[in-house]
């Protein structure tokens, strides 16, 4: 089974900006329910998405670097990368048709 990697601001761009395929990367922290909510359809998608496109999360509360230099100011926030930038955004719990969706744009 595929599972988002963990990411931390030491990490993100080896784990992120370098990779050769897309990488939705999952801004959250572990007092969020909402992020609690959205995690299940994360991994779901990492599950659908092997290959195709990178899982990852990235505690916002270890790793304010990273959240900060993206503007990340709510959680769950969803970004999705594309060659080093981020070419899609998804803001909060939403259902998964929302994610598949932006997933879809990004392949494209």
């Amino acid at each position: 089974m595929t599972h988002p990697v963990d990411v931390t601001d030491a990490t993100f761009e080896s784990n992120v900006l370098k990779a050769d395929i897309p990488v939705l990367v999952d801004f959250w922290a572990d007092w969020c329910a909402p992020c609690k909510m959205i995690a299940p359809i994360v991994e779901d998608l990492a599950e659908e998405y092997d290959g195709r496109v990178k899982f990852a999360k990235l505690d916002v509360d270890s790793n304010p670097q990273t959240a900060m230099n993206y503007g990340v100011r709510g959680i769950p926030t969803l970004l999705i990368f594309k060659g080093g930038s981020p070419v899609n955004q998804v803001v909060g719990a939403v259902p998964k048709s929302v994610l598949k969706g932006k997933l879809e744009e990004s392949l494209a």
